[in-house]
């Protein structure tokens, strides 16, 4: 299981609809709205890795400015 959280920005005014189209992509487990350099926190899983960098270039990138934080699996020792 791949997983990811991309942090983003978007124009005012454009968070509700961002926020909702967020939410129809494949693989997004979560939004979040936040307060600070970014708006919203969207939390993705998927499958692959490949699955996962699709979802985050094709769909997301195209929305908004965004900063994206890859998790891999493993445990910290």
């Amino acid at each position: 299981m791949s997983q990811a959280f991309v942090l983003t920005n978007c124009e005012s005014g454009a968070e509700i609809q961002v926020v909702s189209d967020l939410k129809a992509i494949d693989g997004v487990k979560k939004v979040y709205w936040i307060f600070g350099i970014y708006y919203i926190v969207v939390n993705l899983e998927c499958g692959k890795f490949e699955e996962l960098r699709q979802t985050i270039v094709l769909r997301i990138n195209n929305e908004c400015s965004t900063k994206t934080l890859i998790g891999i699996d493993g445990s910290v020792r």
